[in-house]
């Protein structure tokens, strides 16, 4: 574990690092230690990971596993163990609650935050778009927001569950049980996997809260740890994961509830756009936007959920809660 000497400098010599064992997980645990050792060389860094059970239930959909924090919990329970000092997580997955003795120490610059539409070798040329796939074409997610999210633009297609990690999602692809798969840009860029039979989706199509960027959670009693990941801090994703987080938390949704938003931080101001949507693609989404300073990430994200909820969002998010594929 770590060892701390006396003194006003940092003091800190080594450090376990946490993460979930799948490839990706690891990468971004390495990425994030390859830049602390950046700014403390002579720090030394053990890397330990764990199976969660969102790793081990992978013949359930996400969706019957239920609650939150089904790939964070175990990592949060290790910190605050003090088996690991840093945990690293897909921000994404981190509930907005903050479990008793651990903090997100450091928000890293963020990835691509956008989805993604990985299209399969049997897809004719000229059909490699939501709105262009041929009708009846199936496309793979674990995801109940992107489910949602196709149903509200083509109720044609087979929106079917999918799990395993990204290389098990994209060999079945190949494979074709699927037309398509959605999948998130950040994870497809860290693992070196993209290619030219992918395409972000943009137009009218928000990403998960949190989405393309890193949580490092440390313990808040833990200054000398504090100040070592201070390096890793970036403002500006920072305040954007704040005011979607902020929406999230006001919204009481978590990360299986159809809620889809996008920060951009503009000229000292944030700007917050959000949309919920039925599960079962029944009915339209409730959209909206917000905007203030970046200083007031929390507020944007606030006032954006309240403007929903007035819109019927609270009706949304409850069916969700209850809806089992």
């Amino acid at each position: 574990m770590t060892n701390r000497s006396e003194g006003h400098r940092l003091a800190v010599e080594k450090i376990v690092v946490g993460s979930r064992a799948s490839r990706l997980a690891k990468i971004q645990a390495e990425w994030v230690g390859t830049r602390l050792k950046k700014s403390w060389p002579n720090l030394s860094i053990t890397y330990w990971t764990t199976t969660t059970i969102g790793d081990r239930d992978r013949d359930v959909p996400l969706s019957e596993i239920g609650g939150q924090g089904v790939f964070t919990s175990a990592l949060e329970s290790a910190l605050v163990e003090e088996t690991i000092d840093l945990a690293v997580h897909s921000l994404k997955d981190l509930p907005t609650k903050e479990s008793t003795g651990t903090s997100l120490a450091a928000v890293p610059p963020r990835e691509d935050p956008r989805d993604t539409l990985v299209v399969g070798p049997h897809v004719p040329m000229g059909q490699m778009a939501i709105d262009t796939l041929p009708s009846g074409a199936r496309i793979g997610t674990s995801s109940l927001r992107r489910s949602a999210q196709v149903r509200a633009i083509r109720s044609d297609l087979r929106v079917m569950d999918v799990r395993g990690n990204v290389d098990t999602r994209l060999k079945k692809l190949e494979a074709g049980e699927f037309e398509a798969l959605i999948l998130a840009a950040a994870g497809l860029r860290r693992l070196g996997l993209w290619s030219s039979n992918m395409f972000p989706l943009e137009v009218d199509w928000l990403p998960a809260p949190g989405q393309g960027a890193l949580g490092v959670q440390g313990r808040p009693s833990d200054s000398e740890i504090r100040e070592l990941v201070r390096p890793l801090e970036d403002r500006k994703s920072r305040t954007e994961v704040t005011a979607e987080r902020s929406l999230l938390a006001s919204l009481e949704g978590g990360c299986q509830v159809p809620i889809a938003s996008r920060a951009n931080v503009e000229d000292e101001d944030v700007h917050l756009s959000a949309a919920v949507y039925d599960v079962k693609g029944m009915l339209d989404p409730i959209v909206g936007a917000e905007r203030g300073p970046m200083e007031e990430a929390a507020e944007v994200g606030e006032r954006l959920a309240d403007r929903l909820k007035d819109s019927g969002a609270d009706a949304m998010v409850e069916n969700a809660r209850e809806f089992r594929v």
